[in-house]
């Protein structure tokens, strides 16, 4: 099973306020508690992944606007 996580991350990024943010959040939760539980485990394992892929791209974002001298 392949999970695209970046289609939810993308729309809560653009969503217009808080209440939508929420919506989104609960379709995540909504389609997590129809998986079976081989599928929850494949779930969680691939929205690590993509979890741990954003937080090094803007650590790396970061270092490169640091080096540039943004922020000196």
């Amino acid at each position: 099973m392949n999970f695209d996580f970046r289609k939810y991350h993308v729309r809560a990024i653009n969503a217009r306020d808080e209440a939508e943010k929420a919506a989104i959040n609960q379709e995540l939760k909504d389609l997590y508690d129809t998986l079976s539980d081989d599928d929850k485990k494949v779930f969680n394992e691939e929205l690590q992944k993509f979890l741990v892929s954003q937080y090094k791209a803007i650590g790396n974002e970061y270092e490169s606007l640091k080096k540039g001298g943004a922020f000196n």
